[in-house]
């Protein structure tokens, strides 16, 4: 989403870092530079010159004049400055749903994803809040709106108000308040009608509903597509209803992001959720520490882990400790890693939230390394009979050509392969030796074993700071390899990996 304006300013603050003093000259050239770069990804006009205006004032200071490395201040004074643009009050996606049945009320324009969000909403409150969720469609203009909302309500395992047709809005608000006190449900969601642009009737109906419901919260959910129009929805919306939140959809695309960037400086109200595709878990909190670290580039350790948490089971992880401890590392535990790594993204997905790689994912792409070479990886291994995955060491000549050939692959790729996991065995039993309890002990049970989130340990209320800093220090003890996957990395670098073909 914010590719453009990260290659930019990438640009800007490499010129930057490489002088050793930085006068104000030097300043306004880069401020000039990171003004055309906002611009550019369609942040509003006031919101960049109030940005540019108070970067300078902390970058001209004497804070800069006395740093070692002036550049890197500079990228810092940015980086706290855009995290003030895209702060919010409160936490994160919180929510107000104190008091049961709590009602949020659902709006937006037609077209920006207010069903689906809904549905997205209303799974997270039932997995994560362990809230009882009860979701109502008011969409009656819209063919099968109230039908869509049902079948996804199936589709997650939330209940949904059953349809009455004929019912006005203002009814079936009513008629869904009167159920969720009765069903003792935590929080009763109203998705309300969308219209192509914003106008009296649609507005008439949205207040009227509000004021039945007299909501918790009003989440606006707006396309991240539309650019500079989001805002003015967004200012629309809050005169007339009142939101207490911004939801932005279609955040996966290829948009330019200055809707993120405009809309919490323009509108004064919080990004709650963003959402990243079709699929029901695909809604993240907004943190703006994270996103001010993705758009400069310093990665985001935090999601990482966390998605590594999520696709790895904890006994799992264990049962894996154990094993890598000793520096058994078989075949059947490479296969179980690289299929770790899709699950997480690929190779570019992790390594753009790995500090200080987002360009270099960016060359693994142009170098034509994409997840295709680890499915290759992955058929090779599926290749081999029970007995040799278990036992590398007895793979010679004639077996060698026979898994080859059984995956469609050359000697030489399964020889890579080999290597990889040669080079993983000794690095485990290395790791599991190093350091108090093992090094390896350590950054598995910090990262997903048991002990680790389930005794607290919670990643997203860890420094996002200090595990940068410790999965930096884990990736420079690993030979070339790839810091990540749950303690575990690729030696060798990428070169292990072949090309694909």
């Amino acid at each position: 989403m914010f590719e453009n304006l990260s290659e930019r300013l990438g640009g800007v603050f490499d010129r930057l870092t490489k002088q050793g003093a930085l006068s104000a000259d030097d300043v306004k050239t880069a401020m000039r530079e990171v003004r055309v770069a906002l611009l550019e990804a369609d942040v509003s006009l006031p919101v960049a010159r109030q940005f540019i205006k108070a970067v300078e004032k902390k970058a001209t200071g004497a804070s800069v004049t006395k740093s070692v490395t002036p550049g890197q201040q500079v990228v810092k004074i940015v980086h706290d400055e855009l995290i003030a643009v895209l702060a919010g009050e409160g936490e994160p996606g919180s929510l107000k749903i104190d008091n049961a049945p709590a009602p949020i009320l659902m709006v937006g324009l037609q077209g920006s994803g207010k069903t689906t969000t809904t549905a997205k909403l209303a799974k997270r409150l039932t997995e994560r809040d362990g809230k009882k969720v009860l979701m109502a469609s008011l969409d009656v203009n819209r063919p099968a709106a109230m039908e869509q909302l049902e079948i996804l309500g199936k589709q997650i395992g939330v209940t949904t108000l059953p349809i009455v047709k004929g019912e006005d809005p203002v009814a079936i608000a009513k008629r869904a308040k009167t159920q969720a006190s009765l069903g003792g449900y935590d929080v009763y969601m109203l998705d309300t009608a969308g219209r192509l642009s914003i106008d009296e009737e649609l507005m008439a109906q949205v207040e009227a509903v509000r004021d039945v419901a007299n909501p918790r919260e009003t989440l606006l959910v707006v396309d991240g597509l539309t650019g500079q129009d989001a805002v003015h929805t967004a200012e629309n919306f809050d005169d007339r209803i009142g939101i207490s939140g911004v939801v932005l959809t279609r955040m996966d695309g290829d948009g330019r992001g200055g809707a993120a960037l405009s809309m919490r400086a323009v509108t004064g109200k919080p990004i709650k959720f963003v959402g990243l595709g079709e699929k029901m878990e695909a809604l993240e909190t907004f943190e703006p520490e994270r996103v001010a670290g993705r758009i400069l580039g310093m990665g985001d350790i935090v999601a990482l882990v966390e998605k590594a948490q999520s696709t790895l089971e904890a006994e799992q992880a264990e049962r894996m400790m154990k094993r890598f401890s000793k520096g058994q590392f078989n075949m059947n535990d490479l296969k179980m890693q690289l299929e770790q790594m899709i699950k997480m993204g690929g190779m570019e997905g992790m390594m753009q939230m790995m500090p200080g790689m987002g360009k270099m994912a960016k060359q693994v792409g142009d170098a034509g390394m994409d997840d295709k070479v680890l499915k290759q990886q992955i058929a090779l291994i599926q290749s081999m009979t029970k007995r040799e995955r278990a036992n590398p060491q007895l793979l010679q000549a004639s077996r060698k050509k026979r898994i080859a050939a059984g995956a469609g692959m050359q000697v030489s790729d399964l020889n890579k392969l080999l290597k990889m996991q040669r080079q993983m065995s000794d690095m485990m039993k290395k790791m599991g030796k190093m350091g108090k309890g093992g090094m390896l002990k350590q950054a598995m049970k910090g990262m997903m074993g048991k002990g680790g989130a389930a005794a607290g340990m919670d990643p997203s209320q860890m420094d996002p700071a200090a595990m940068e800093a410790a999965a930096k220090q884990l990736g420079s003890r690993m030979p070339g390899g790839l810091p990540g996957m749950g303690g575990m990395g690729l030696p060798g670098g990428l070169s292990g990996l072949g090309k694909k073909k």
